[in-house]
């Protein structure tokens, strides 16, 4: 059985070699004496410079490997990455070329495992009307007026984890709790999956298989993450349905339910309608999205903290006078995450330095001029987030910490600072997840000093995570603050 199952796989990766590099000949371009291909070398044939890429990410050496590459041949390059030829680009140009546009020159491009996870249909897939019109639905309840409503029941989810998995205890990892509590947000306010219900334990469950498989060899093998990851994809999908069911059955019976997302997407109106697969697949990229970005940003900032007395103590001092504004167990609003300028400042700041999203990656849909060399047709365009966030043309010193370098937005060129994205294609839950980030922080900082219990290094896993979890020790700062 054991010689079976290694000749299965050795015949897949064959099969996948020989098929990448059909794709890349296919995929070869001759230019012609107008414009030139960028310098560089596609490299290894299938391998090209993904591993070294990789590795550079998981040592936290990500973007000084691009810098790198800048510094050999110049802002645009070519290489090859996951089996394609790739064009790499750098700058506010580049930026904007990314995010900005129609759609009609470049689309968004995923790896085989990220588009068999998340469904075929989901945003990143989607192009044109398809996806102005999916996005459009989303932001209808994602945006800033909508979430207005949703501050105290996110209030009442962080404060009860903060009593779950915060009070008594000497030593907590940010991180994993981090990632709890962006679950739960989403499974309550999104999804309208009540605390306690065996469903949503399925779904936690099946969701941290399904996510395990995204970035893994697209090989589907028995007892293989990828293979997992498949599996439990069709489980929420499952999941997913029944919700969609019982969600248009209510609003047959009662048309001013309480909204969640689900609810939003199914009550579209025809001109801006969309399917069953269209709400499943962007459900589970939401699913995916909002789980880690939101954490990753949250334990940054209280490692960050943790090194900047006087930055702390500013937000301490911000946060404790809302507190103070308040009754006992009355709930945040939409106003006093106004009040938290200086807070969000240093989310900003710690997304400048920190980027939880590393770059991606689009398809060109046709030849592209772009700073005097040639992007043909089906080829990949790569872009990296961190890089003109660290330029100090753009920001001076940018190695020191300095949330003040937000208090007037417009200083900053657009298309530099892209945590988030920019333009058309800025995240539909940048205003989500400001919510989330700020009420977590609020109480948190309030009730709680903590120290580092040890250097911590991080690695990106494609986000910058602390490789311990970041373990802090806790004491209560304000005995007479209650939750």
């Amino acid at each position: 059985m054991e010689s079976t199952l290694f000749a299965t796989i050795l015949i897949c990766v064959f099969t996948t070699l020989i098929l990448v590099i059909v794709k890349l000949r296919k995929n070869e371009y001759k230019p012609g004496k107008k414009l030139p291909l960028p310098p560089g070398s596609l490299g290894i044939p299938v391998i090209g410079q993904s591993l070294q890429l990789l590795w550079a990410m998981r040592s936290n050496t990500g973007e000084k490997w691009l810098e790198q590459r800048i510094r050999k041949y110049g802002p645009v390059s070519k290489l090859s990455l996951f089996g394609n030829p790739t064009v790499f680009i750098h700058g506010q140009a580049a930026n904007k070329l990314v995010f900005s546009g129609d759609g009609s020159a470049l689309a968004s491009s995923q790896t085989k495992s990220v588009r068999m996870v998340l469904g075929a249909q989901n945003l990143l897939e989607l192009r044109g009307d398809d996806h102005k019109r999916v996005r459009g639905a989303m932001v209808s309840f994602l945006k800033a007026e909508s979430l207005k409503q949703y501050v105290g029941k996110m209030d009442k989810e962080v404060r009860l984890h903060i009593q779950t998995h915060w009070e008594g205890k000497h030593e907590v990892q940010v991180l994993p709790l981090m990632k709890v509590l962006t679950f739960d947000i989403i499974c309550t306010i999104l999804f309208g999956v009540e605390r306690g219900s065996s469903r949503r334990a399925k779904l936690v469950q099946y969701f941290q298989d399904m996510i395990q498989g995204i970035w893994a060899v697209p090989i589907n093998l028995p007892f293989t993450r990828y293979n997992r990851s498949i599996s439990s994809s069709s489980k929420v999908d499952d999941i997913v349905k029944d919700l969609i069911a019982e969600k248009r059955a209510q609003l047959q019976r009662d048309a001013g339910a309480p909204r969640d997302l689900i609810t939003s997407l199914v009550d579209m109106n025809n001109s801006q309608a969309i399917s069953d697969a269209e709400i499943i697949d962007n459900i589970k990229l939401v699913m995916t999205a909002g789980h880690d970005t939101s954490s990753v940003v949250i334990t940054l900032v209280i490692c960050l903290l943790s090194n900047q007395p006087s930055v702390c103590a500013a937000v301490v001092k911000e946060q404790e006078d809302i507190a103070k504004s308040k009754s006992e167990g009355e709930t945040l609003t939409w106003e006093d995450l106004g009040k938290m300028k200086y807070t969000w400042r240093v989310a900003q700041e710690t997304m400048r330095m920190f980027p939880p999203i590393f770059g991606g990656f689009r398809n060109a849909l046709k030849d592209i001029e772009f700073e005097g060399y040639l992007i043909p047709k089906g080829w990949q365009v790569f872009w990296a987030t961190g890089l003109t966030h660290m330029d100090q043309t753009i920001f001076p010193e940018p190695e020191r910490f300095d949330p003040t370098r937000f208090e007037n937005t417009a200083s900053v060129p657009p298309y530099c600072y892209i945590p988030f994205g920019g333009g058309a294609r800025i995240c539909p839950g940048y205003e989500f997840a400001k919510v989330e980030i700020l009420v977590a922080i609020h109480y948190i900082v309030t009730h709680f000093t903590w120290k580092m219990c040890a250097d911590n290094q991080f690695s990106r896993d494609p986000m910058p995570v602390p490789t311990k979890g970041l373990p802090i020790k806790i004491e209560p700062r304000n005995r007479n603050v209650s939750l």
